[in-house]
């Protein structure tokens, strides 16, 4: 199996998808150079008619995306930075997640949007937003967030077939988590989470960049003989419940890491449907760790501050345990 960075991993799925379909494009501010990766060489191997740079405005990259898409093409979008999709919010919010409800399906609206979120780079506030909980709660886009190099080949892959707008966000700490990729040709469903360590006594949710935290604060507990399952939701929109729901049923104490703000986070959301709907299952109340409700610092010693950490996850698998 070959081994890829997370960029190089999507970058190895747009290209398998655009050999496989012509109707699949790329759009994107710097697409051509591609700062991130994302899409470098793309340009040389299919050309300016399918990999185009767009001028910086992304009110225009979001109805361009959809008209294309409306038209018939699976356009691919990169938005560069997740605060970027405020500014095309108008076109996210009231047209793209709303066109094939208010259409009837008439209108298929096969869009991908692509962007790094999150903070860990020194790029300050408006640079390091995790906006995922925003879009959930729009109810026409699928909201996909990969966390390993396979998954995402294998998600982008799948983002582009469907039919409906997929969000694809890829956590900026985890741009140089390096890891194998399968040889034969695979897709990752949307909707559905991986459990990436099989445990008994807590169960761990993450989301995006603190799964990896997760897993890191684990380690410490192993010794004790404390047992801990840790979940990869891989998609916030549509949740999969079930896998969450049966994981507490089995170790009845919850925590879920989410780098997002804690007011309205996805964090939030999982507690809540834990507790409607598995409360009889619960031995301890639910722990949420996220970023505080503060603007991400520029200040790099501030900015690990806010962040979610192995050490914070840590604190709270032992509130749960001794509660």
């Amino acid at each position: 199996m070959a081994r890829r960075y997370i960029p190089e991993a999507v970058r190895d799925g747009l290209r398998e998808e655009m050999a496989r379909d012509p109707d699949v494009v790329l759009l994107g501010e710097d697409i051509k150079i591609s700062p991130y990766g994302f899409e470098r060489g793309l340009y040389d191997e299919f050309g300016p008619e399918r990999v185009r740079n767009t001028p910086i405005a992304e009110q225009t990259m979001a109805g361009v995306g959809l008209g294309a898409a409306a038209c018939g093409l699976r356009p691919v979008v990169d938005m560069f930075f997740g605060n970027f999709l405020y500014t095309g919010m108008d076109q996210l919010a009231n047209q793209v997640a709303k066109l094939r409800y208010m259409t009837g399906g008439q209108i298929k609206v096969p869009v991908v949007y692509l962007a790094v979120m999150g903070a860990g780079s020194n790029v300050a506030a408006q640079h390091s937003d995790s906006p995922h909980p925003l879009f959930m709660n729009l109810a026409g886009i699928k909201v996909v967030i990969p966390t390993t190099p396979a998954d995402a080949k294998g998600l982008i892959r799948s983002a582009i077939r469907d039919d409906d707008p997929v969000l694809f966000l890829v956590p900026t700490p985890l741009l140089g988590v390096r890891g194998e990729i399968p040889d034969e040709e695979y897709l990752t469903p949307v909707g559905v989470a991986e459990i990436r360590q099989q445990g008994s006594d807590v169960t761990i949710v993450g989301i995006g960049s603190t799964v990896r935290e997760a897993l890191r604060a684990t380690r410490q507990f192993e010794r004790d003989g404390i047992s801990i399952e840790v979940i990869d939701v891989r998609t916030v929109h549509p949740l999969d419940t079930a896998t969450i729901l049966r994981s507490v049923a089995k170790t009845g104490r919850l925590v879920v890491t989410d780098e997002a703000r804690e007011l309205c986070s996805a964090a939030s959301e999982i507690a809540a449907i834990v507790v409607e709907r598995g409360f009889r299952s619960l031995k301890a109340p639910v722990r949420r760790v996220t970023a505080p409700n503060v603007p991400v610092p520029f200040s790099p010693p501030l900015e690990k501050f806010v962040m979610v950490s192995a050490e914070k996850i840590a604190n709270a698998i032992r509130q749960v345990i001794d509660y």
